[in-house]
């Protein structure tokens, strides 16, 4: 399960040591961890990192069979999130250490900040070749934080981005070695935290008013 630590103004959210993927509980949990840095005071940034082979390989896709019942609120969640992490009121930046895939991938795009590991681990967006979907929020979101011709490729092929190749495509902002990834992202975040407050949620939501609105959506979330 993720937990939070906090290295002076830098909180620090692990995802964990698995797939990471969007159970319910691990929802929860990140939500919990975001509550904390939102109410903390003075200057403050987050690093969402994570331990192991995986950043996130994304929806808990069995869970959703075992449940299909509450695909909605599901949904509903997963894109709460999201939105949530899009218009945080605090500078965010995403080490990805390991494979990072599907809403995982869009949950990494919703930081201001991506680095990530150069020589080893994909970033992909597979939904055209596992035949699901991107939601309109899911899409919004993409095509928010890509070029059109990185979203044009990542979401219909599939593609799966390595380090260097991500860097070229502006997925992430930084590639660099294993050891420097968290690292990375902590001196970019410490960087950045003064600007934590109000006035960087506001700007943050009204850059992203649309995507912000459909990925709100509780009523049609699936278009």
């Amino acid at each position: 399960m993720p937990t939070l630590d906090r290295h002076d103004s830098v909180f620090v959210l692990d995802l964990g040591a698995g797939e990471n993927r969007f159970h319910p509980d691990w929802i929860a949990a990140v939500d919990e961890a975001l509550d904390q840095v939102e109410k903390a005071d003075g200057p403050r940034a987050l690093v969402t990192a994570a331990t192991g082979k995986f950043y996130s390989n994304g929806l808990d896709l069995d869970w959703l069979l075992a449940h299909a019942d509450q695909h909605h609120a599901y949904v509903v969640s997963v894109h709460a999130l999201f939105a949530r992490l899009l218009s945080l009121p605090v500078p965010t930046v995403a080490a990805l250490q390991g494979h990072t895939f599907a809403a995982g991938a869009m949950f990494s795009l919703a930081h201001d900040v991506r680095v990530m590991r150069a020589d080893r681990g994909f970033w992909c967006l597979p939904e055209a070749d596992i035949n699901i979907p991107f939601s309109p929020g899911m899409s919004a979101l993409i095509q928010s934080r890509l070029t059109p011709q990185t979203a044009h490729e990542a979401m219909t092929t599939a593609r799966r981005y390595g380090g260097h190749d991500a860097l070229a495509a502006a997925v992430v902002d930084h590639a660099v070695g294993e050891d420097a990834v968290r690292d990375t992202a902590v001196e970019l975040a410490a960087a950045q935290a003064a600007r934590a407050g109000e006035t960087l949620g506001t700007i943050k939501t009204r850059m992203y008013a649309p995507v912000l609105a459909l990925l709100r959506d509780t009523t049609n979330p699936l278009g």
